[in-house]
């Protein structure tokens, strides 16, 4: 797989806005997130503990985890109070009704 390759998962209509869906891409779970009409991807662990953040919250850019209430930016993975902590983030496209995932290095 190039770093280039974009991995097709679910259908964009499959993610209404304001809504948040973990999908399985390539052995990776990826937490694909809807804000102003923007498909955002990022890994759906939380650092803290590792409970899913596809349970917890979306308002606006941000995820809250649903454990302890820990917050992340969509567009940047960073940790609302710590910036040293960070998701990590997937590129995301929209084509022809699909959302596409970049997945990068070798799987």
């Amino acid at each position: 797989m190039s770093e280039n390759d974009f991995i097709p998962s679910i259908e964009n209509a499959e993610l209404p806005e304001e809504s948040m869906k973990p999908v399985n891409v390539v052995g990776q779970t990826v937490l694909l997130a809807k804000h102003g009409g923007q498909v955002f991807g990022v890994s759906n662990k939380c650092p803290h503990m590792g409970c899913s953040l596809g349970n917890g919250r979306l308002k606006d850019f941000i995820v809250t985890c649903p454990c302890h209430g820990w917050s992340f930016d969509i567009r940047t993975g960073l940790y609302e109070y710590n910036k040293a902590i960070a998701l990590e983030t997937f590129e995301c496209k929209v084509e022809n009704g699909k959302i596409y995932i970049k997945i990068l290095g070798d799987m």
